[in-house]
């Protein structure tokens, strides 16, 4: 069974920071980009972060791009992503992902981030 776990979220005062985890299990991912998503409240889901799977190329939202920073460690089968600066407005539930013949196929359950003024 494939699993991706989120850990790392918490509760962070603005411009502290938090580093995210999404760990992998059933099967390698180290073929596959991976991303992170996030969800505040009464919002719409939203594209985050992204990262090719030889993690030469990384891709970022504009709100987050300067603060936030995607990596991978395939023989962990592990995605992270650093968040720097926060603020409150990136409060929401962060998701990662894992694509699988171009569309992200496979999903956390998530983790809360809590940014307070």
């Amino acid at each position: 069974q494939v699993q991706l776990v989120e850990s790392g979220g918490g509760l962070v005062q603005a411009g502290g920071s938090l580093k995210l985890s999404c760990a992998a299990s059933g099967r390698t991912f180290s073929s596959s980009a991976m991303g992170w998503f996030r969800q505040g409240p009464g919002k719409e889901r939203e594209f985050v972060a992204a990262i090719s799977w030889s993690g030469g190329s990384t891709y970022y939202a504009d709100s987050v791009k300067g603060r936030f920073t995607i990596s991978r460690d395939n023989a962990k089968n592990t995605v992270y992503l650093q968040m720097n600066s926060l603020k409150p407005e990136d409060t929401a539930v962060y998701y990662c992902a894992a694509e699988d013949d171009g569309e992200y196929d496979y999903w956390g359950q998530g983790t809360q981030v809590t940014v307070s003024s």
